[in-house]
Formats: C-alpha cells, sequence, structure tokens
C-alpha cells in the first residue's frame, strides 16, 4: 500500500459529506444547502489551521455538528457549530456572518465567541468574563450552550492530543463547569461521559485501576445479572405488564467520588450494579414498583420518588435499592419511555423528539426559569469571577423540597436554608427576613433544610441582610442579592456618614455646606482626581480622604470664604471638636468588638483609609496600645443625642456553679429588659465556674441596671465588664 493511500483524505467533499447525509433524515433540501454553504465558509477560514493533534482545524467544527445533529438541532444552530470559532481564531466579523448567512446565526456564533481581544489582569479574570458572556447569551438562547457543550465534548474525546497539563486544566473545568451545566439541562448521557473522560485524563492511573476492577467484578456477576433478569422477565407479564428491562452498572467516576467522599475501598462499594425499566403509563411505574418490593428485601432509606417530586432539570423516575441475591444490594430505576427520554436527553429532547408532538412545556419553563436567574444574577454582579461563583453555587447536583405554609413545593440546593428560601420566594422576603417557622417550630435562618420541611419565614421592616449570611446562603439567586444589598446599603451610608463629617469640618471653619449645584464641587472634584460628589463623600465616609482636608480646599478655591473664615493655619486647631456618631452607620463606623462601646461610654475612633473609622471606648488597652504607634490617625468621637438603642458588650461573671443557676442569671438579665445574645462556660464542671455573656443594651445606664440585677444573686462572685 502506498503512503498517499494511508494518509486520512481531508478533502472538503470528503468531510462535508457524511456530515450532510446524517442531517439529510430530519432537514429539508433547502436547509442543506445553506449548511454546506456554512461548511465551506469555515473550510475556507480554517485552511492552514491545524489542531493539536495534527489534524486539519476544519474537523474539529465538523465532528461538533455532528454531535448537534444527533440531538437534532435546527439548521441555524448546526450553522452555528460549523462556524462557532470563525470570528475567534480568523478574525471574520460578526456582521459578515449575520449578511452571509443571517443575524440569528451570527448572534449564536457571537455568544459563543471567547473575549481573547479584550486585555484582562489575569487569564482567570478573562475565562470568567467570557464564561459570564456565554451563559447571558445563553440566557437568551438554549442552543448557545449546547453547541458549546458540544464543542467541550469533542476537545474531550480528542485530549490524548493536548499536554498534560492543559489536559489536567480542561477535565477539572469539565468538572467545575460544564458536566454540572449538562447536568442542570438534564442532559445525563452527556453528563456521564463528560465525568468519565474527565477522570480519565485527569487521573489516569485511577482509572486504570479502576476499570480493570470493574471488569472482574463484571465476570463475577454474570450468574448475579441473570438471575435477576429471569426473575423480573417472569414477574412482569403475570401482572399484565410490558417493559423493557436493561441492566447498568455506575460509571467509574462515580465509584470513585462515592469512594473518596465516603472513605471507601472498592470492594466496599457494594451498589456498582442496577436495573432499569421502562413501561408505558405511570401507573405501571408504581405497580413495578411494588412487584420488585414482593421479589426482594428494599433497603430502608433508599427510596426516592422523582416523579411526585420531580428534580429542577426535569428529570423523573422512581428510584429503589434493593438487597438481591446473594445479599447485594441492586439500585432500580423505574420510569416510562417519555420519561426515559427527558432523563437522557434533557432539554435536548425538545428537538430530538419534538416529531412525537411530546409535551415538555413544564420542562422548557424549568429550563427557562433556571436561565433567567443567570440574568438575576448578572444584574446584581459587577465583577465576572463573583458571578461565576454564584452560578457554579447554583449548579447543584441535588435538591431538596420545602413546602409553604400553603403547600407549594420548593426545590433548593442540598445544604440550602431558610435565607435560600426566603429569597427564592421574593427579594423582599429576604432582604428582611429575621428567623424561621420550620414545621411550627422556632428556627434561626442559618438551619440546614431538609426534603419535607414546611417553612415559614419572620420578618421585620427594619431587618436587613447581614454578611454573615454568605457563609451559609447556597443559591447564587441569594449570595448576588445579599451582596448586592450590602454594597449599596454600604455605599449610602459611606456617602451620608461622609457628608455628616465634611458638614462638621466646614463648621468648624465658619463655612456652610456647598449646594450640590455649586460649581466649587466640580474643581475639587476635579483637583481630588474624583469623578462625582458621591465618589468625594464615599471616600471621607471610609476613611480614605480626610475631611478637614476637603474643607480647606473649598476654603483655598473660594476667596469670599477664605476672606470671612479664620485664617487657614488655624484650621488644624479649629477641627478637634467632636464627630458624633449613633452607632448605625454601616461600614463607614465599626464599633470595635474587643471593647464593645456603648451609649455613654467615653469614646475614641481610629480613622482606617478604606474602612472608615472604629470606634473603642477611650480606656480600651488595645485602643491605647494602637495609639502610641499611629497618634495622628486617632480623633476624638461622641454619641449623638439620637443612638442606636440595641448595642451589645461583654460580662465575665464568677458564679457558684449550682443547679439552675444560668436560669436564675437569664431571668435577671429579662427583668432588667435586657437580652442576652450569647452565652459560653467553658468550665461547667466547677464548683466556681466563669460565665462569659453578651448582653444587648440600650445604653452604659442601662448596663448599670442589669449589672445591679445580677448582683442580687448571692451566688455571683464577681461581675466584669469585658474591654481589651
Amino acid at each position: 500500500m502506498s503512503l498517499k493511500e494511508e494518509l486520512p483524505d481531508y478533502s472538503p467533499e470528503t468531510l462535508v459529506t457524511p456530515l450532510l447525509e446524517r442531517l439529510s433524515t430530519y432537514l429539508s433540501s433547502a436547509d442543506i444547502d445553506k449548511i454546506r454553504e456554512a461548511f465551506y465558509f469555515a473550510y475556507e477560514a480554517h485552511t492552514g489551521q491545524m489542531r493539536s493533534s495534527g489534524e486539519p482545524y476544519i474537523t474539529h467544527p465538523v465532528a461538533v455538528t455532528e454531535i448537534c445533529a444527533q440531538w437534532k438541532l435546527d439548521p441555524n444552530a448546526l450553522m452555528a457549530a460549523l462556524l462557532h470559532d470563525v470570528i475567534e481564531d480568523q478574525d471574520v466579523s460578526k456582521s459578515e456572518i449575520s449578511e452571509r448567512f443571517n443575524p440569528d446565526v451570527a448572534d449564536l456564533v457571537d455568544g459563543l465567541t471567547k473575549l481573547e481581544r479584550i486585555k484582562f489582569a489575569s487569564k482567570a479574570e478573562q475565562q470568567a468574563e467570557s464564561f459570564r458572556k456565554m451563559l447571558l447569551a445563553t440566557a437568551k438562547d438554549v442552543r448557545v450552550i449546547l453547541v458549546k457543550l458540544a464543542d467541550r465534548l469533542h476537545n474531550m474525546r480528542t485530549l490524548g492530543g493536548v499536554e498534560p497539563s492543559k489536559g489536567r486544566r480542561v477535565s477539572n473545568e469539565t468538572l467545575e463547569i460544564y458536566a454540572p451545566i449538562a447536568n442542570r439541562l438534564g442532559l445525563n448521557a452527556l453528563v456521564r461521559e463528560f465525568e468519565d473522560l474527565a477522570f480519565e485524563a485527569y487521573y489516569p492511573h485511577r482509572s486504570r485501576v479502576l476499570k480493570k476492577a470493574l471488569a472482574s467484578a463484571q465476570g463475577n456477576s454474570r450468574n448475579l445479572f441473570h438471575k435477576i433478569t429471569e426473575n423480573i422477565q417472569a414477574a412482569l407479564p403475570a401482572y399484565g405488564i410490558e417493559g423493557t428491562l436493561s441492566s447498568r452498572e455506575k460509571t467509574l467516576y462515580s465509584i470513585h467520588k462515592k469512594m473518596k467522599e465516603q472513605h471507601k475501598s472498592f470492594s466496599e462499594v457494594l451498589d456498582i450494579y442496577g436495573f432499569r425499566i421502562i413501561v408505558n403509563t405511570l401507573t405501571e411505574c408504581y405497580i413495578v414498583l411494588g412487584i420488585l418490593h414482593q421479589l426482594y428485601r428494599p433497603v430502608p432509606g433508599k427510596f426516592k420518588d422523582y416523579i411526585a417530586l420531580p428534580k429542577v432539570n426535569g428529570y423523573q423516575s422512581l428510584h429503589t435499592t434493593l438487597v438481591g441475591p446473594y445479599g447485594t444490594p441492586i439500585e432500580f430505576q423505574i420510569r416510562t419511555t417519555h420519561m426515559d427520554h427527558i432523563a437522557e436527553e434533557g432539554v435536548a429532547s425538545h428537538w430530538i423528539y419534538k416529531s412525537e408532538d411530546m409535551s415538555l412545556s413544564d420542562l422548557q419553563k424549568q429550563t427557562h426559569r433556571w436561565l433567567q436567574s443567570l440574568l438575576d444574577i448578572q444584574s446584581q454582579t459587577g465583577d465576572s469571577s463573583e458571578f461565576l461563583d454564584n452560578v457554579k453555587v447554583d449548579l447543584f447536583p441535588d435538591a431538596v423540597y420545602v413546602l409553604t405554609p400553603k403547600g407549594k413545593i420548593i426545590s433548593l440546593p442540598r445544604g440550602a436554608t431558610p435565607v435560600d428560601f426566603a429569597y427564592s420566594i421574593h427579594t423582599k422576603i429576604g432582604t428582611h427576613a429575621v428567623s424561621a417557622r420550620i414545621n411550627g417550630e422556632p428556627a434561626p435562618l442559618k438551619t440546614t433544610l431538609v426534603s419535607g420541611d414546611t417553612v415559614e419565614i419572620i420578618t421585620s421592616e427594619q431587618a436587613k441582610p447581614d454578611l454573615s449570611w454568605l457563609n451559609f446562603a447556597r443559591t447564587g439567586k441569594a449570595r448576588s442579592e445579599i451582596r448586592h444589598y450590602l454594597k449599596t446599603i454600604n455605599l449610602n451610608d459611606s456617602i451620608k456618614f461622609g457628608e455628616k463629617l465634611l458638614r462638621q469640618a466646614l463648621q468648624d471653619l465658619n463655612i456652610p455646606m456647598p449646594e450640590r449645584e455649586d460649581e466649587l464641587w466640580a474643581k475639587i472634584a476635579k483637583e481630588s482626581g474624583a469623578q462625582t460628589i458621591d465618589e468625594i463623600l464615599i471616600d471621607i465616609g471610609l476613611g480614605r480622604r480626610l475631611a478637614a482636608v476637603v474643607a480647606r480646599r473649598f476654603l483655598i478655591n473660594s476667596p469670599m470664604i477664605a476672606t470671612s473664615a479664620m485664617d487657614i493655619d488655624e484650621i488644624s486647631a479649629a477641627h478637634a471638636s467632636q464627630i458624633l456618631i449613633q452607632g448605625n452607620e454601616g461600614q463607614s463606623v465599626t464599633l470595635s468588638s474587643c471593647c464593645s462601646p456603648i451609649p455613654g461610654d467615653s469614646l475614641i475612633a481610629l480613622v482606617r483609609p478604606g474602612f472608615g473609622m472604629v470606634v473603642h471606648t477611650d480606656d480600651c488597652p488595645i485602643a491605647l496600645a494602637q495609639r502610641k504607634k499611629e497618634p495622628e490617625r486617632w480623633i476624638s468621637v461622641g454619641w449623638d443625642k439620637e443612638y442606636n438603642k440595641h448595642l451589645s458588650t461583654r460580662l465575665t461573671l464568677t458564679i457558684e456553679n449550682v443547679k439552675g443557676m444560668i436560669g436564675r442569671i437569664a431571668a435577671q438579665i429579662a427583668g432588667a429588659d435586657a437580652n442576652i445574645v450569647q452565652l459560653n462556660m467553658p468550665n461547667e464542671l466547677s464548683e466556681i465556674a466563669t460565665l462569659h455573656l453578651t448582653v444587648q443594651v440600650e445604653d452604659r445606664k442601662h448596663l448599670a441596671s442589669v449589672i445591679r440585677a445580677i448582683r442580687l444573686l448571692p451566688q455571683v462572685r464577681k461581675i466584669v465588664r469585658v474591654k481589651g
């Protein structure tokens, strides 16, 4: 055989003919002509470009289009698959594609194009921004992500041609992002292939060892499979049921994941085998379940009804694990033909089976709601990395199903809390949530929900999200809404506090606060390098600019003010008056946790650029030590007449540890109209114990009454307010 005959044939007709033959099974001749034109356009654009494997690059878009053809995507999506790299790699413009083909194809290709030519601070930022661009395009048209998943699948199938380090990076990205997206869209067959290909590339040795062990286990289980198959095939007709029985096994990746999560060896992972039974009607699913439970003993806690409660991606099936012959646990899945189509192809089944007039409206609505949630997250998120993090959180593999008080079922990710539940109902409910009732019992917002819980959210108009919520919020919607609120409210607080500081500094100079329309503002903003008035006020509020310096600029820039005001050299002396705080200014004013100042305490404050003022009591040991190091950063602070009446401070009690002592102390504190926020007794077994309390009081006078009430108990030997 000659060398010429041995080389693969990459001529245009050889590449395109098999593809067009496959497409002709469901597309018209006119559509085939359009796709042929797109192929030749891509062929010409990629001429001379090679893949890492040494093949002409055009083989990649053809392979991607063949995968899309398996899902029977429409002509525009198929043309986009052929052209998906021409903008990115070959400098073809979006407008050129729009004119040559149509705007729909151009939009799809643009949604699939990475942001390569824009400069980013890092490769990670570029990838995150490209991913955000693709997902937002997906939110408008799900075909974008279907073509992208086909693109990623072919890249995973051909990883052998790339460097191992790049192969591991691509595999990790596939497991972290693309497999979860495929799962979220219900493409289970694709998920399995993604996971096994990524596992093989990332852990080649582990993959080979597991594959060998699984092959050995298969040989040992032939009798088991044969016996189960015989029993079921005999039992179903006896009840008048026609069903298709097929055996299956867990994927290598799922076995590896279970071994890792549960710290088990391969021999300890018993449920690696399973059967799937496909029947004609929903009622037959439950009849088959009963038949199986008569044949074999069910494993307690291993039954899941995804028909009554479908997964968020539309998946429906009955799952049960039974103790089969020889004591081996076997998982069974029972579903209808319709459910099986959805389970394997998910949202792509809309195109594959549309000729069967299947009603997929619920699945399409669920997919649309998830895609719409991406736009909601985007609207609250400015940073692309943060957006990607929130989307990853939302790509949950499992779900819990909880109920509203009116019985509506809400699907949430595993590990979700009442905060996630509240935001899933309405943003306003999440924003004003204070606590929850779970199954009628009071519960904190960080409680982990389980399927079947009935959840009621308690709200208050005065309540607002707390930064700590991000530690236990699980959904992308909740996390993005919390972050958005905190950013917005902190900026507003900083503007108000910055304005207050500047007004006070100007008063010290006998200068009135200029109106926002005053041209002085524009001049001072320009000199300061600021874009807006609010930017100056935010910087003052956060301690990035000193109010006295900005006030001085007003004095210098206005001759009329300067002549009527005191001498500029007297400014420092004039700026000695106290800054008054209320204790609820948000990010601009932080009450230090080391001494927990309350109204009535004498105060000092440290100005930290970017953090605003950190307020201490003037006798706090930590503050006094820091003040010696940076005396120029400390300013005089006092309490405003209107102050926050719900501040906390800490007490340490030395007590006789008798029965019921904590209850007596709590009763005395409640009788003094105060609230215990936190309680800790580390040496609870000692006769003399130390009790640490955090109590919420109105002011120093109220604290004194609380201490007097506690001292009435003879078993209390000592009370100390903690500072430092």
